[in-house]
């Protein structure tokens, strides 16, 4: 499982009146791990959706263990976990210094414009599981 991290400030923008990051935008913060992770091997989604491969979101899990806060350096790591013959699998941790604040896992399966699944094109496969 091959990984890489980003560090991301916490925006006021992305919290909610208790001064915690809403739940919701962990899902943003794997994405942004995600593309990232993706864009270190070469790959962009927008190079990815011009040759007709789109990744949706199929499955999401993300468990909570403490609260991101306000103006916080974060560092979310991300890790392709699983590669099939048509779908990805990622799992993330944040972590702000030696607290855990968030652990999940999302699937994608690797699909053409009219949404069916394809086959991992060989030469990203390659890439993918080097």
């Amino acid at each position: 499982m091959t990984g890489n991290e980003i560090t991301i400030r916490v925006p006021y923008a992305d919290t909610d009146q208790m001064g915690m990051v809403y739940y919701a935008n962990y899902l943003v913060y794997f994405e942004r791990g995600r593309t990232e992770w993706l864009r270190q091997r070469g790959f962009s989604y927008r190079e990815l959706e011009k040759d007709g491969y789109y990744l949706p979101v199929i499955e999401c899990f993300c468990k909570y263990h403490s609260p991101a806060r306000y103006d916080e350096l974060i560092k979310i790591s991300t890790a392709l976990s699983s590669v099939g013959s048509a779908s990805v699998e990622f799992e993330y941790e944040i972590t702000e210094g030696s607290r855990l604040i968030a652990t999940g896992k999302t699937k994608h399966p690797f699909v053409n414009k009219a949404l069916k699944p394809v086959r991992i094109p060989a030469d990203v496969k390659k890439v993918l599981t080097e």
